[in-house]
């Protein structure tokens, strides 16, 4: 629905968070999850855990519902939300700790019913491994990319969403370091090219290396790739947000003046240009994304578990 429909999926996500949709909404679902979740209820009954965390709308509600009617009386239920902003779908009966995002998370929590006390600003789960200082000059001569060439990290979604394509192509002249998640022949096309200044890659496992050598991410803003992103204190510029959780996290961010959307694609790339010619504006929205960063994260969630 995402990716062939969003309008449709847009329309969706903003009807489930009205105030007069809940009853319904939560009465389909519990269906639903009823039908889908019986491995997991098994799972969590037999555990005779001490603790669950959460990190999903539908296993929140799933365990907030044996919470709430008594079934798991001795178990503590913990829900880390995973995005900046926040649906009506993550409110549960049962959930004793809400860890969030950011002090904007916190608000739109309680404003939905969410007692203060039981909502925690930790940020949302970070690798460490995004929060080592590394040397850029010898990550440079290991990727074969030009040292002090201002670089540019273009990460799609893991199916390869988004105008890549055409922000390589306007892009040209610029060193340029292409994720294209799980997309083969999108990948394909981009090495096809045989720009030396691009280097293309399908799905990888060193974002941290490739984060640290980067000047300006050009991003869809999920919440992960955000928090990674905001850690190496790198701008960004967001395209292609789905209209939903990706719409409210852009939201969020551009209070904390953190994040460019809504532009077109000869605008993005305006942008590119002006942050590589302009150090202080360049400097600035470094300066906003470390602000608003939460490197030890993983530090205080533990904290709280």
């Amino acid at each position: 629905m995402v990716g062939k429909l969003p309008k449709l999926w847009a329309t969706f996500f903003e009807v489930t968070d009205k105030d007069w949709a809940q009853p319904a909404f939560q009465g389909v679902r519990r269906v639903y999850n009823g039908l889908n979740s019986m491995p997991l209820v098994k799972l969590v009954k037999e555990g005779e855990y001490d603790t669950i965390v959460t990190a999903h709308f539908l296993s929140t509600e799933v365990v907030g519902d044996l919470r709430a009617s008594g079934q798991l009386p001795d178990t503590r239920l913990v829900t880390i939300v995973t995005d900046y902003d926040v649906h009506k779908i993550w409110f549960s009966k049962g959930v004793d700790l809400y860890l969030v995002a950011s002090d904007y998370t916190k608000r739109r929590l309680a404003a939905i019913g969410v007692p203060q006390d039981r909502i925690a600003v930790t940020g949302i789960p970070l690798d460490e491994k995004f929060t080592v200082v590394r040397d850029r000059a010898t990550l440079c001569r290991k990727m074969g990319l030009k040292e002090g060439a201002f670089t540019v990290l273009l990460s799609t979604s893991s199916f390869g969403f988004g105008p890549i394509e055409e922000l390589a192509d306007l892009l040209r002249d610029q060193q340029l370091i292409i994720i294209t998640g799980n997309n083969k022949a999108l990948l394909a096309r981009l090495m096809a090219k045989g720009n030396p200044l691009h280097k293309a890659y399908g799905f990888v496992d060193n974002m941290e290396e490739l984060m640290a050598v980067a000047d300006v991410m050009l991003t869809k803003p999920g919440g992960l790739s955000i928090t990674e992103a905001l850690a190496n204190g790198l701008p960004l510029i967001f395209f292609s947000a789905i209209p939903g959780q990706e719409a409210g996290n852009v939201k969020v961010l551009a209070q904390h003046g953190v994040g460019l959307s809504d532009k077109s694609l000869s605008e993005i790339g305006a942008e590119i240009r002006a942050f590589a010619s302009t150090p202080a504006k360049l400097a600035a929205a470094r300066a906003a994304s470390s602000a608003l960063a939460r490197p030890h994260s993983v530090e205080d969630i533990i904290k709280h578990l």
